[in-house]
């Protein structure tokens, strides 16, 4: 078994936090998005904050290393869960790598992005 190899799979593996606010929460992503699988937790979780009355997220990408069209379908779901009921869904701090995949696939002009976090609180405000 090649220990470093398994040190870094085990680093670049799908994680999340979330952070409820009174107006919205903020989901971290860190890790490789690759596999719809790897959210169903954070997917749930997610509907649970739906179910009790959330409808704005913030989605704070500066930790997601990598992601693949698999994972674009979990953004997907996340910003139609949210619009849905009206809610709305903001992206911020994405790496370079993250908003090319996002500009290749024109989910930029779907997504609204922001540089930061406060920037995007700024955003749900004004909804």
């Amino acid at each position: 078994m090649d220990t470093a190899n398994t040190l870094n799979q085990a680093k670049m593996a799908f994680e999340f936090n979330i952070t409820k606010s009174a107006d919205y929460s903020i989901i971290q992503l860190s890790g490789n998005l690759i596999d719809k699988l790897e959210a169903n937790q954070m997917l749930s979780d997610l509907n649970h904050l739906i179910e009790q009355g959330n409808k704005y997220f913030i989605l704070d990408l500066q930790h997601l290393k990598f992601m693949n069209s698999s994972g674009i379908g979990v953004l997907i779901s996340i910003l139609t869960k949210a619009r849905s009921i009206g809610g709305e869904v903001v992206i911020c701090k994405i790496s370079p790598k993250i908003n090319q995949l996002l500009v290749i696939t024109k989910l930029n002009s779907v997504f609204k992005i922001t540089n930061s976090i406060e920037e995007a609180e700024e955003e749900l405000a004004q909804k």
